[in-house]
């Protein structure tokens, strides 16, 4: 049975039941995964998986059920334990389904065909030996891997919501290993995208040259200097603390930024954008996990807090609209509150102008233990970083083993600068982050 079919099936249970409220969501995927290490082809793993999750209103109870089994047997059992779960849930709270009716934007994917598993397993070889072929510093130990996935997701409910997506996605993973003699380094490089257009000499030459700069390098002095993120440790950063900006975390006491919409919270020169249709996100979509519009927005403007991220249920707590961020990270999950694409919009330096305005400090390309050193409710963090000193300007000898210590909200209010080189690292799924380089202020760096 399909699910056009399973959906049927269970309008037709509800009705039997007596439930006039309910929601279909279905999410299915396919995926194939192949892996090379050293020469040869080492893994290879391919998969299907989903199902759908029924959320019914009982006596003013939300009740959930989730089956990956789609049979007319299983639609009535469904529909029974979902009506089972509203009837034991005791809190009080209001319940919410998406309206039908409502205005999309219009999609504009560039959909190409997935590659056959014989594709994706020579463009792995293919790019696996153009590592060990790109440097002489390269050793045993490089990794390529190629990824190619299809989702899928459907929503319909009974009041009219009745919306479908599907999109693919493919790219290529290329970990380069090299080696001075004395020690060694590694560092990944990823490209979405047709294989056949992806630059595999660019990824990996990329991918090796990244290696080679985390090579020999002296542990920075410590003091407190100005400090300039690359792209790639200031998108660390802002998916480190993403969930501050959600209005869950702010009613639950979890995120600073609670009351403080229409309030200054950054620097003047801060824009900080969520767009679900950025051309760089792999998986653009039009509609949230209830069924609400998605649109790009500003989260901050000009330093300025426009808006927290909202779904339906925290919007009505709020006495707001929804923003079109509710999220499912499985068709199991709760609903919950997500950003699409979060980056820092383009300021209107170069980073070499940006380098020349910081005069000295330490530039940082790299973050570790943002898991374990990052607080998102206190906004306090000291991680393990690696980079280059700045003297003159520019970008002077390497440093690594030295710790940068701050608060992510005084780091907002802090950056000096911002430049016009926004990147957004690669990432499966539909949550994307992104960023300049940018210069902040009053950082502590523990090293030497």
């Amino acid at each position: 049975m399909n699910f056009s079919e399973f959906k049927d099936a269970v309008i037709s249970a509800c009705g039997d039941a007596g439930i006039t409220e309910y929601e279909l969501y279905y999410q299915a995927g396919e995926s194939t995964s192949v892996e090379a290490f050293q020469h040869d082809v080492n893994e290879f793993a391919a998969s299907r998986d989903g199902g759908v999750c029924l959320r019914c209103i009982v006596n003013g109870k939300m009740g959930y059920a989730s089956t990956e089994a789609l049979s007319a047997e299983e639609a009535r059992a469904l529909v029974a334990r979902a009506a089972d779960n509203a009837s034991v849930l005791e809190a009080e709270e209001q319940v919410f389904l998406g309206e039908g009716g409502q205005k999309y934007e219009p999609l504009r994917l560039q959909p190409y065909a997935l590659p056959s598993t014989e594709e994706l397993i020579a463009k792995v070889l293919e790019t696996q030996e153009k590592i060990y072929a790109a440097d002489p510093a390269v050793v045993d130990g490089c990794q390529t891997q190629g990824i190619a996935e299809c989702n899928e997701i459907a929503i319909f409910n009974s009041k009219g919501l009745d919306l479908h997506y599907e999109n693919n996605a493919a790219g290529l993973i290329a970990v380069g290993v090299v080696s001075d003699g004395k020690e060694m380094s590694n560092d990944f490089q990823i490209k979405l995208g047709e294989l056949s257009q992806i630059d595999t000499g660019a990824l990996v030459r990329k991918a090796v040259d990244s290696a080679k700069l985390k090579l020999g390098g002296e542990v920075a002095p410590t003091g407190q200097y100005p400090v300039v993120f690359s792209p790639e440790a200031m998108s660390d950063l802002l998916q480190t603390y993403a969930s501050v900006f959600s209005s869950e975390a702010a009613q639950k006491g979890l995120s600073r930024l609670a009351g403080q919409e229409g309030e200054l919270v950054a620097s003047g020169i801060v824009t900080l954008v969520d767009d679900p249709f950025h051309p760089e996100n792999p998986m653009p979509i039009h509609f949230d996990a209830e069924g609400s519009p998605t649109r790009r927005k500003n989260i901050i403007e000009n330093g300025r807090l426009n808006t927290l991220l909202y779904n339906l249920k925290t919007a009505a707590v709020a006495g707001k609209k929804t923003t079109g961020n509710a999220s499912k990270s499985g068709y199991t999950a709760p609903v919950a509150v997500q950003p699409f694409t979060m980056y820092l919009e383009n300021g209107s330096l170069t980073e070499e102008e940006l380098l020349e305005k910081a005069g000295s400090g330490v530039y940082i390309h790299s973050l570790d233990g943002l898991h374990a050193g990052a607080n998102p409710v206190s906004g306090d963090f000291s991680l393990q970083s690696a980079g280059f000193m700045i003297r003159g300007g520019k970008k002077a000898e390497y440093v690594k083993s030295f710790t940068v210590a701050g608060n992510f909200y005084t780091l907002l209010k802090n950056i000096t600068a911002v430049a016009n080189n926004c990147h957004l690292p690669m990432a499966m799924g539909m949550t994307a982050f992104g960023s300049p380089s940018v210069l902040v202020e009053g950082l502590s760096i523990a090293g030497k």
